[in-house]
């Protein structure tokens, strides 16, 4: 095996100088991209290089981050998916161990450095780093008695390290269960940040059973919920237990950015359950918020329930229109429902920034899904009717819809 990486020409390296970006995330995120992407297309074709130049990203990042506005959590997010991409490019690459070890106490030396801090999730990932068991442990042997300090009882050397993770994924790595769970008992307060490795230990040792206590122990003041429910789901999946994870995790551990990805990730989870049943159980789970599940029961071909869901509370009418729109041709009676949702919620104030464009294509969409559902007669009724009884504001929907439909405005 190589011992040393050939010298290359990196096109990150310039873009990448301490201070190099302002205080704007985008032009930033873009760069982590490319270099990403630079990194991943060199390893390919040369593993060992590949990983130099992960290292040396990995080296240059916090500097160059320095000044740019992290507020939003988009420069974080992307770093994070960096390292994520980057840790498996060092990990296999074909290393002697003396590269090896300078590689590790080169990222140690950014991670120590990095003080906004950008590359902190890293310390997950250092026993994988290691590669090996022994030099793994090595590593928890350097990191264990800070740890014990930070955690001990004089209250004048107690307080944060940063290397905790670090050592407790080292001790993870090689093999060493026991210990972490004798060290997480010094922490002087639950933190899940800590106690998932304790998790992580327990289903290494195969006790399963104790993991799950163990998790269900662990959500201290300030962690979210959401990532013990994670845990607890996978340990009672991995143990063949998918009806009680459903019934006691599902909902909380698939928790996404909105209701349909929702939906979709415990679909994605659980195929043996019939859609109307997970869709049930999420709609019962947001009492009053039933319409924000119109789009997942969409997507799973539940029509009629979806229409029934966008008539129960508000729903977005353009989210309406657009389904109206697309159905027409396959599913008209839908359709049409679809659009007389959106006009019902446009009449009585919903959606946000509102044109009378919007109201002309609910209008439209309706129609011709009626005429094509043989229905339009009843259809312009029911529009007829609706907007006839708005009250809302300057009766805007009126105002648009007025003479088409015979309606005065008041």
């Amino acid at each position: 095996m190589k011992s040393k990486p050939p010298s290359h020409k990196w096109t990150f390296r310039a873009r990448f100088r301490r201070h190099a970006f302002g205080w704007r995330s985008q032009p930033a995120i873009k760069r982590v991209r490319e270099a990403v992407s630079e990194i991943k297309k060199i390893a390919r074709k040369d593993p060992l290089l590949g990983a130099e130049g992960a290292v040396l990203f990995l080296e240059k990042l916090s500097p160059a981050l320095e000044h740019v506005d992290s507020s939003s959590g988009a420069i974080g997010t992307a770093v994070n998916k960096a390292i994520d991409a980057l840790v498996p490019v060092i990990v296999r690459a074909p290393a002697e161990d003396d590269l090896r070890e300078k590689w590790l106490d080169r990222l140690w030396d950014a991670f120590e450095e990095d003080d906004m801090p950008y590359i902190e999730t890293l310390a997950d990932f250092w026993g994988d780093l290691c590669v090996s068991p022994q030099r793994a442990s090595q590593w928890a042997d350097q990191l264990m008695p800070p740890v014990r300090i930070s955690w001990g009882g004089d209250p004048e050397l107690r307080g944060y390290f940063k290397g905790t993770p670090a050592c407790l994924s080292a001790l993870l790595k090689a093999g060493r269960e026991e210990e972490i769970l004798s060290l997480l008992d010094l922490a002087p307060y639950k933190s899940w940040d800590n106690r998932e490795w304790g998790v992580k230990a327990l289903m290494s040792m195969g006790k399963k059973a104790e993991a799950l206590r163990y998790a269900e122990d662990s959500c201290g003041l300030n962690d979210s919920p959401v990532a013990v429910a994670r845990a607890c789901e996978e340990i009672l999946l991995s143990s063949g237990m998918a009806e009680e994870a459903y019934n006691r995790y599902a909902i909380e551990a698939n928790q996404k950015t909105t209701y349909l990805a929702t939906f979709r990730a415990i679909a994605r989870k659980y195929p043996q359950k019939e859609a109307s049943r997970i869709l049930g159980d999420l709609v019962s789970s947001t009492p009053g918020a039933e319409g924000k599940w119109f789009a997942a029961a969409k997507s799973a071909g539940l029509y009629e329930e979806a229409i029934a869901l966008a008539n129960r509370s508000p729903c977005d009418p353009r989210t309406l229109s657009r389904a109206s729109r697309d159905m027409a041709e396959t599913e008209p009676i839908f359709s049409m429902e679809a659009g007389l949702a959106a006009l019902k919620w446009l009449v009585e104030g919903y959606g946000y920034d509102i044109t009378g464009m919007d109201v002309w294509k609910a209008y439209d969409y309706a129609m011709k899904a009626a005429e094509k559902a043989g229905d339009r007669d009843k259809a312009f009724d029911r529009v007829r009717e609706m907007v006839a009884g708005e009250v809302f504001g300057e009766r805007f929907v009126t105002k648009i819809l007025g003479r088409e439909l015979g309606v005065r405005p008041k």
